[in-house]
């Protein structure tokens, strides 16, 4: 099997395997629990809050560890819409965020709170002049994604966070698939709050991590919660976390050697494309790696439903996908391809090929070729 879906999921790398096995084994306390057995695991749960806070460069008391990116946005930004004060009740996001925002929209609304979906310019990006129109007396919060799941493209936060923060705004990503990718620096970004998840860097499902800057205002979504300072219910998954860590230690360490084979992957994939006469047409022109995450590479298959080709590819034992895994029953045009000028024909035409550590030119080679052998398969029907 080839496996080119990597902004759905990664394997657990052999670090964070051997970080879950040691801790299970020997450090299996309840980190509540007062005892030398909760002892030891509260302090692997301290160390890993602070690790994680090094990586993101913010404070160890604004880290709070979650069941991974989605509960992430879920609490994080009910939280700090709770905490303001109540004639802040509206909210901003961008038109590119993820699944599960439209899906906390939904409940947010039957709360009483307003949203307003902002829309990326010609280029895919929110900026200040889109932004700056729909600010109010009573926006609370602003919820810009680092980079988009399906595109790679990646947002300018920093451009964004000092309009927000001279209004008293707070400012809120979902920096799911950029932490491990490329350097992600909540105080260079200028953002009050984060969210990341584990399994996009080699490290176990069902972890994740929310960041709250220390002094923005929040209330707990659960009442009386007593876990992780009130942020989140549950017996906390200290080996889990411990992964998780050990995984994103790994990531950051090799970030920049990644980065590089994976541009270089994906100007070979371009040129194999442009070779064989594949009717495959780039979301996002290239313009530099600035722009977009080097390892995703969203684009529409001209003639063919995404699925279908999905479909095709997995036959041959290929494993690519049409777009975020966490859209995957709906089968509707996803809203970040439609803002970006997408038709519902060409955005139901999408594909999602991307790479990983293991990612090889020669599994290039055998994806380049299902797609030639579909193109002139396609090329014959219309021949005839």
């Amino acid at each position: 099997m080839i496996y080119l879906d990597y902004a759905a999921s990664t394997p657990m790398c052999d670090e964070a395997l051997n970080m879950y096995n040691e801790v299970n084994k020997k450090m299996f306390g309840n980190s509540s629990s007062l005892h030398d057995a909760g002892g030891q695991a509260a302090y692997v749960l301290d160390y890993s809050r602070q690790r994680m806070a090094d990586m993101i460069g913010g404070q160890k008391e604004g880290v709070y560890f979650t069941a991974g990116g989605t509960e992430s946005n879920m609490l994080v930004v009910q939280s700090i819409l709770n905490g303001l004060p109540e004639h802040k009740k509206h909210w901003i996001m961008s038109a590119l965020e993820h699944h599960s925002m439209y899906n906390l929209a939904i409940l947010l609304e039957s709360q009483g709170y307003e949203l307003t979906i902002v829309q990326p310019d010609k280029n895919g990006q929110i900026t200040v002049e889109a932004l700056l129109p729909h600010l109010r007396e009573t926006t609370g919060l602003v919820s810009v994604q680092h980079a988009n799941s399906e595109t790679g493209l990646i947002q300018d936060l920093a451009a964004l966070s000092p309009l927000l923060r001279e209004r008293g705004i707070l400012l809120h990503s979902d920096a799911v698939q950029t932490f491990g990718n490329i350097p992600v620096d909540v105080a260079a970004l200028g953002v009050d709050a984060l969210s990341i998840s584990s399994h996009k860097v080699y490290g176990p499902k069902g972890v994740g991590a929310a960041y709250l800057k220390p002094g923005t205002p929040w209330r707990p979504v659960y009442p009386d919660t007593l876990h992780e300072n009130g942020f989140r219910p549950g017996t906390v998954n200290v080996p889990g976390i411990a992964a998780f860590v050990a995984a994103a230690e790994m990531m950051t360490e090799q970030m920049e050697l990644h980065q590089q084979r994976y541009a270089m992957l994906r100007q070979y994939f371009i040129s194999q494309v442009q070779k064989e006469s594949i009717p495959l047409r780039l979301v996002i022109q290239e313009s530099g790696t600035e722009t977009a995450l080097s390892h995703i590479v969203g684009c529409f298959f001209h003639g063919y439903e995404g699925q279908y080709v999905m479909l095709e590819c997995n036959r041959s034992g290929v494993c690519i996908s049409t777009g975020s895994a966490c859209a995957a029953g709906h089968h509707e045009p996803s809203p970040a391809l439609q803002a970006l000028g997408a038709s519902d024909r060409e955005a139901l035409q999408f594909i999602r090929i991307s790479f990983g550590r293991t990612t090889t030119i020669e599994d290039l080679d055998v994806l380049a070729g299902i797609l030639a052998d579909l193109t002139h398969r396609q090329e014959r029907s219309l021949s005839h």
